[in-house]
């Protein structure tokens, strides 16, 4: 070391571990707050009312996108982030997935082998939580992603039937696969953790 450079302070460096409280989690939070709005809008008759319900779910599917991109660029990846975002995303997409299936738009089955998915990760993602957290993959985005698609033309009004239909095929598949590829993943990291 060159004499009189003063030896660097571990951890200096280091920027400061982000709080729960920013504008990454709040915009996580505002699309939990929108669910029950967006399922009151779509229950109401009238074409208006159903595109209104699509304008508040793209909104809402939107800010998943965006919190990301936030919480990445301004170094906000929190813990808590990491497990309120998919659920907030489950939160929108569940509702809407039975809200359709109550309405008689959409097959019930459909909408419990998506939720059986969806609840069953969510609780695999707390019970392993002590081993660690598993962040949403690129197949999660992509399934998340499809869903939102799907459940969009199931929102909107018009003759779009086959559109839905093999929108929401893919989006099952995914779905599935996914959700195999997570049971995966948390039993390796179980298994590295030394926990049998």
């Amino acid at each position: 070391m060159i004499a009189g450079t003063p030896e660097p302070v571990a951890g200096a460096s280091d920027p400061p571990p982000a709080g729960v409280w920013n504008i990454a989690n709040a915009l996580t939070m505002l699309r939990i707050v929108l669910v029950p709005v967006f399922v009151w809008m779509l229950f109401l008759d009238g074409t208006a009312w159903r595109l209104a319900a699509f304008a508040v779910f793209a909104a809402a599917s939107i800010t998943d996108k965006i919190d990301g991109d936030i919480a990445r660029a301004r170094g906000l990846v929190t813990d808590f982030g990491k497990i309120a975002d998919p659920i907030a995303d489950k939160a929108l997409t569940g509702a809407a997935l039975v809200s359709l299936s109550v309405m008689g738009e959409l097959w019930w089955w459909v909408t419990v082998v998506i939720m059986v998915r969806e609840i069953g990760i969510t609780v695999l993602r707390f019970v392993v939580l002590r081993h660690g957290v598993i962040p949403a993959s690129k197949g999660g985005k992509l399934k998340t992603m499809l869903q939102v698609i799907a459940i969009g033309f199931y929102i909107l009004p018009g003759p779009l039937d086959y559109v839905r239909w093999a929108t929401m095929a893919a989006a099952l598949v995914v779905t599935v696969v996914t959700g195999a590829d997570y049971v995966l993943r948390a039993w390796r990291m179980r298994r590295a953790s030394g926990t049998s």
